[in-house]
């Protein structure tokens, strides 16, 4: 099993934080959106528009059944990745510590950049983000061990506070 777990929602520094904290760690960072888009060879958002986000969801369990045999290393699951209920229940298995951070939309906003390469922010991509948000948090915080509010934080913060923690 991973050493840590990371979710939260988009622009929450999941993939930044999960890299510094990894290399505090010694150890290997392990990103399941970089994951979906190496094994298939798209980039997420190509595969929503080809594909579809239930293919894609199908391709981001897979990835986050590898990952979880992945001993050691800091893993970043997607935003989305712990929300279907199947997902939920493998989660609900692991041993390791599941951090959710937490992060406002008005410090997301400019991480996220609302750009084409989050597919599910495409048409008004702030009230979209407040909108999953709020559908996933309660998913967010029943999976974590540990939640911590971002906002405010460096990510040298977040990192020494996350491995305090763990």
């Amino acid at each position: 099993m991973p050493r840590v777990i990371l979710i939260g929602p988009p622009g929450c520094g999941k993939s930044t934080i999960g890299a510094a904290l990894a290399h505090l760690l010694s150890t290997t960072f392990v990103d399941t959106d970089d994951e979906v888009e190496l094994s298939y060879g798209q980039s997420i958002s190509d595969i929503f528009v080809d594909k579809g986000e239930d293919f894609f969801r199908d391709l981001e369990f897979t990835a986050l059944g590898q990952a979880l045999k992945n001993e050691e290393c800091v893993l970043s699951l997607g935003g989305g990745a712990p929300i279907p209920p199947r997902a939920q229940q493998l989660l609900g298995s692991v041993i390791s510590p599941i951090i959710f951070l937490d992060v406002s939309l008005a410090v997301a906003a400019p991480r996220v950049g609302f750009n084409r390469d989050r597919p599910l922010l495409l048409s008004n991509p702030r009230a979209q983000w407040q909108a999953l948000a709020e559908t996933r948090r309660p998913i967010y915080e029943s999976l974590a061990t540990v939640k911590i509010k971002v906002d405010g934080m460096s990510v040298d913060e977040v990192v020494a506070m996350i491995a305090e923690k763990i």
